[in-house]
């Protein structure tokens, strides 16, 4: 044996490392060791920093709601309390829809849904912080974001039904909507697919002279994705006018978020590999998602490049609609979560500045479930999904896929409406 091999055979053998979960089904949840740093104690930088030197951004959370609920610190984005009164109202309305679709799927009026509870200030926030105008590239749990632009309700039910009111004629999932007036992408099920998509368009707007910016959102467990790697490529060569938003909600679908690569780092110190300004946000705390979008909005209209931020939160609900996440995390997870509820937060911190009170919230509570339920029925009228096939015809299938019809896409399609006329249908 040569001394080489000696060596080597004293080694220990090669071992794996497999992420676990802290708490799996039937283990006591105990979060006493989690870390959450004093609201306020993240400095907030000048929009034009140097990504380099904001590592604290990156490793810390930005955090502006106190236990008390006073807003405090830096990142304190003083914003008036008709607007904090309004991003309540969003976020509540929000959870009524969910609630209220997700009746609806067991009822068998459609086949999927995915809610967002727990989640709502990370869209409704960002909203808030960036125009109308700028592109928002959602994946399947951003609903707060045409919520907060006012798209109708009835609209989104309706895509959800796919029934006669679908503008996109029952060609998308349920919950994947579409709204191009709303500067709202087409959600993709394929995950991390919007953001180059996002970063692509940021490019195009900055060649044409625009000054709309792009803004992309995906889960935690998708940036081990290629694409979401290639979109920080681009981004940080070309300096895009972009923000891309990484909901760490914990878990992708069962895997939890170790497997993604949170044990070793967190989500937004990619970004500093990249050369590109990294933020961790308090997902739970909707004035700081606003703070940290409206900074990252800032900074790419000013020419200063791109930002990745992570919304830390967590994911109260199932995946979706066909998951049962009893199977693999402990109940108590969810009632537990450190960082509370995000409208309970903000509603403690109205209250505390003499805004709001229980009785408005009551009041509140129940205005957005009546204003779900008759934009309800306006869409049930038109159809649900369990009605079958039948809300449009198949000659739809040739629309709208090219801007003119090719000759023989004409043809097939008129030999298909004159098959089907003959056979009766």
């Amino acid at each position: 044996m040569t001394e080489r091999d000696q060596a080597r055979a004293n080694l220990p053998p090669l071992e794996l490392h497999v992420p676990e979960p802290r708490f799996r089904p039937g283990d006591k949840v105990d979060f006493a060791d989690f870390v959450i740093p004093p609201a306020g104690s993240v400095e907030r930088p000048s929009i034009a920093s140097p990504a380099g030197i904001m590592r604290d951004c990156a490793y810390g959370l930005i955090r502006v709601l106190d236990e008390n609920g006073n807003a405090v610190g830096a990142w304190n984005p003083k914003i008036e309390p008709d607007r904090s009164r309004a991003m309540l109202r969003q976020m509540v309305l929000v959870r009524a829809f969910d609630d209220r679709m997700y009746r609806a799927q067991r009822q068998g009026k459609t086949s999927f849904y995915m809610k967002s509870t727990g989640e709502e200030a990370t869209a409704i926030g960002a909203a808030h912080a960036l125009d109308n105008e700028d592109m928002c590239f959602p994946s399947y749990r951003q609903q707060g974001l045409l919520i907060a632009r006012d798209w109708p309700l009835k609209d989104m039910i309706c895509q959800i039904f796919s029934n006669t009111g679908d503008r996109l004629k029952g060609r998308q999932l349920p919950i994947m909507y579409s709204a191009r007036e709303a500067a709202f992408f087409s959600i993709s099920g394929n995950l991390a697919t919007q953001c180059p998509q996002a970063v692509g368009w940021a490019m195009a707007s900055a060649i044409k002279g625009d000054t709309r910016i792009a803004a992309a959102w995906c889960g935690e467990g998708s940036t081990a994705e290629g694409d979401f790697h290639a979109a920080m490529t681009f981004a940080t060569v070309y300096r895009a006018p972009v923000m891309l938003n990484v909901i760490n909600n914990q878990w992708a679908i069962s895997s939890f978020s170790g497997f993604a690569g949170a044990e070793e780092t967190t989500f937004a110190a990619r970004a500093l590999g990249y050369g590109i300004a990294g933020l961790r946000v308090d997902g739970n705390d909707v004035l700081a998602v606003y703070a940290a979008t409206d900074w990252a909005a800032e900074r790419a209209r000013n020419g200063h490049g791109p930002t990745l931020i992570e919304h830390f939160t967590y994911r109260v609900e199932g995946h979706s609609t066909s998951d049962d996440p009893s199977r693999y995390r402990a109940a108590e997870e969810r009632t537990l979560w450190p960082l509370g509820d995000p409208i309970a937060r903000l509603k403690q911190h109205l209250v505390a500045q003499g805004e709001w009170d229980d009785a408005r919230q009551e009041a509140l509570e129940a205005a957005c479930v009546d204003e779900v339920r008759a934009a309800m029925r306006e869409a049930e009228a038109l159809g649900v999904l369990g009605d079958g096939l039948r809300h449009h015809s198949f000659e739809t299938m040739f629309d709208d896929v090219f801007e003119e019809m090719p000759q023989h896409l004409k043809e097939q399609r008129d030999a298909m409406v004159a098959e089907r006329k003959a056979a009766g249908l």
